[in-house]
C-alpha cells in the first residue's frame, strides 16, 4: 500500500514524497508593485520539504487582481521576485509550481486598470465584500460581462504568465479554476448565462478552461502542467445546477489531455478559506469524479494525518494537499512522519502583515530551513 511518504510521478517530475503544500493566499508581496520578495522566499525555503509546494495564487494580469498585496506574473519585477523564491526553494532540494489566478468578478474597481470594473462570464454580482486596493471591505459591484472576442485576449494573458514562470524558474504551474474565480466563473451556471459558445451546454461553459489548460501545455508540456477545481463549492457565491456531470465532463477532458494532475477540493471544505469548518457527510472527490481522470489524483480540504494516511493508502487519492496546517508546521512532512504534535495556526495571521505568523513558526527541531 502506498504512503503519504512514498515518492509519486507527475508527470514529468518525481515527487519525494505526496505531501503537497496547498496554494494559500498570504497578502504579503512587497509594494507597490505586488513583487515577491526575500521575505516570500524564506517563507517558501522552510517548507521545501514538501513533495510538492503549488504557490499562492498569483494574478495573470493586473485586472486579474482581487485582493490587495497578492503577488503577480506579469511584469519584470514580479518575474525577478519570483526567481529569488524558486532559486531559494531547489537551494532546499524542493519542487514549486506557479498557481496561475484571475479572480474574475472577485475584485473592486481600485484593483482594475484605470479603474474599470471587474470582469465575469456574465453581470452577476455575488454576495459578501471585497478588499479594496487600500484594506477596505465594500460590498462587491457587479462585474461587466466579458465580449466574447475579449476572451482570447485572456488565453493569451494566461499562456504569457506560463512563459514567465518558466523564465522565473518555476518547476510547472497550476490553472486555478476552483473557488470562484474567473474560470470557475465560467464553469458553473449560477455565475454563467451566457449565450455564446462560452454559455448554456458543459461542453461550451468548458470551453474557456480548455482553451486555457491548452495555451499552458503549449508552454510547458503537458507533463508540467495542473489544475485546480472545486465540485460543490460555495465559496464566493458559487453555485451549478448538476456539479457530478460538468466536474467529470471537465476532468475527463483534462485527463485526454494528458496533464500532470489534477487537484481537486473536497466538497466537506466547500468554503475554501473563509473558516474551519467541515462537512463529513457529503461525498469525497474519489467517489464523484476519479472515474473520470486517470491520472494523478490530488486531493485537498480537511485533511489531518489519519484520514490523509487512510486516503493514500486505499489509493483513493494519489497525494493529499495542505493548507492551514502547512503554515503553521514549515516541517509538516517530518512531523507527520514521527507523529509529532502540531503547532496550532493563527487565522488573525493569515493575511497581510510580515514575519509574525508567515516565517516564525517553529521547527520541531527548533531549526531553520
Amino acid at each position: 500500500m502506498p504512503t503519504l511518504f512514498d515518492s509519486l510521478t507527475l508527470g514529468d517530475i518525481t515527487l519525494k514524497n505526496r505531501i503537497i503544500m496547498a496554494p494559500l493566499t498570504r497578502m504579503r508581496s512587497k509594494q507597490p508593485g505586488n513583487i515577491p520578495y526575500a521575505l516570500n522566499a524564506e517563507y517558501y525555503a522552510q517548507r521545501a520539504t514538501a513533495g510538492l509546494i503549488i504557490s499562492e495564487a498569483t494574478q495573470i494580469t493586473q485586472q486579474g487582481q482581487g485582493y490587495p498585496a497578492t503577488p503577480g506574473i506579469h511584469s519584470p519585477e514580479q518575474v525577478a521576485g519570483w526567481k529569488l523564491v524558486t532559486e531559494a526553494v531547489h537551494k532546499e532540494g524542493g519542487k514549486i509550481f506557479l498557481q496561475l489566478w484571475h479572480v474574475g468578478r472577485i475584485s473592486h474597481s481600485s484593483h482594475q486598470p484605470e479603474g474599470g470594473l471587474p470582469v465575469a462570464p456574465s453581470a452577476i454580482k455575488p454576495s459578501g465584500k471585497v478588499f479594496t486596493a487600500d484594506w477596505k471591505q465594500l460590498p462587491y459591484e457587479t462585474p461587466r460581462a466579458l465580449e466574447t472576442n475579449e476572451i482570447a485576449g485572456i488565453v493569451a494573458d494566461y499562456k504569457k504568465a506560463a512563459e514567465n514562470a518558466k523564465a522565473a524558474g518555476f518547476d510547472g504551474v497550476e490553472v486555478h479554476s476552483a473557488n470562484g474565480y474567473l474560470l470557475d466563473q465560467f464553469l458553473q451556471d449560477g455565475s454563467n448565462t451566457r449565450t455564446d459558445q462560452y454559455g448554456g451546454s458543459i461542453e461550451n461553459r468548458a470551453r474557456f478552461l480548455l482553451e486555457v489548460t491548452d495555451a499552458v501545455i503549449g508552454v510547458w508540456g503537458k507533463g508540467r502542467v495542473g489544475v485546480r477545481l472545486s465540485p460543490y463549492g460555495t465559496f464566493n457565491d458559487m453555485s451549478d445546477s448538476n456539479p457530478v456531470k460538468l466536474f467529470n465532463y471537465v476532468l475527463e477532458q483534462l485527463g485526454k489531455r494528458g496533464i500532470a494532475y489534477a487537484h481537486v477540493i473536497e466538497p466537506r471544505a466547500t468554503g475554501a478559506g473563509g473558516g474551519d469548518a467541515v462537512s463529513d457527510d457529503l461525498p469525497s472527490t474519489s467517489d464523484l469524479f476519479r472515474k473520470s481522470f486517470t491520472g494523478v489524483f490530488m486531493s485537498a480540504g480537511g485533511y489531518d494525518a489519519q484520514n490523509a494516511t487512510q486516503a493514500v493508502a486505499s489509493g483513493q487519492v494519489d497525494a493529499v494537499a495542505f493548507g492551514r496546517i502547512f503554515i503553521a508546521n514549515p516541517d509538516l512532512p517530518e512531523r507527520l512522519k514521527e507523529g509529532a504534535a502540531l503547532n496550532p495556526y493563527n487565522r488573525a495571521t493569515f493575511y497581510g502583515g510580515a514575519e509574525v505568523g508567515y516565517t516564525d513558526y517553529p521547527f520541531l527541531n527548533s531549526k531553520a530551513a
